[in-house]
């Protein structure tokens, strides 16, 4: 692996537009994604963010794509992933889109109560399946419950080295929280909790974290 390390993030929500004014997401806000872009270029990682809408300035020395649906951030990580020695994807990229797009806005009288929907790119998966030995692939699952289960059956599914987990919708953490607790796993050793604590502190230890990962991989 080269000694400058490139390194790639996703952050925020993506929106599956139905007409011009209506879109499905969810509550990220980018904001822990925004973190780790901004404590991997502090530690010197030549850095690239993919972001959706989200609502903080770019992180200084990082190149800033914008992107809004899941196809568009899929296109804009593909294009670059073979770049990369690190992958973050901490988007909380939407499962499913609009089958149809109205071309204008739908009335509200005219509107149909059931939306017809079909799944959007399986990001991870995709680009897991064409990684290199010498890359790095960290995912995040968000969960409900069963966290540590479900980061490990996404661990595995999505051929990920990193699956860092967190909780949502409990107050104080998760979506849109100053703060976060998470749980990292990986293919092998004991699950590591961090936080709860600010993001900006916990994105500096997951990057610290990760700078580890690559420096025995480095040694191997």
């Amino acid at each position: 692996m080269a000694s400058l390390i490139r390194c790639l993030v996703s952050a925020g929500p993506t929106r599956e537009y139905f007409d011009p004014v209506r879109f499905i997401s969810n509550p990220s806000t980018g904001r822990m994604g925004f973190a780790l872009a901004r404590a991997a270029a502090a530690t010197g990682w030549e850095t690239t963010l993919v972001t959706g809408p989200a609502g903080f300035d770019d992180p200084p020395e990082t190149q800033v794509f914008h992107v809004e649906s899941a196809e568009e951030m899929h296109r804009a990580l593909g294009l670059r992933f073979s770049e990369c020695d690190v992958l973050i994807m901490a988007a909380a990229v939407s499962d499913c889109r609009p089958r149809r797009r109205a071309p204008g806005k739908v009335k509200k009288g005219d509107m149909e109560m059931c939306v017809e929907l079909e799944p959007t790119p399986d990001i991870l998966k995709t680009l897991g399946e064409r990684r290199r030995p010498d890359q790095l692939l960290v995912g995040f699952a968000a969960e409900t419950d069963r966290l540590e289960a479900e980061g490990r059956r996404k661990l595995m599914e999505k051929r990920c080295d990193v699956i860092v987990a967190n909780r949502v919708g409990v107050p104080g953490s998760g979506f849109g929280a100053a703060d976060n607790a998470v749980i990292v796993l990986t293919r092998s050793g004991a699950p590591q909790r961090m936080g709860p604590a600010p993001k900006d502190e916990l994105a500096r230890q997951l990057i610290a974290c990760f700078s580890t990962m690559i420096s025995k991989e480095q040694r191997a």
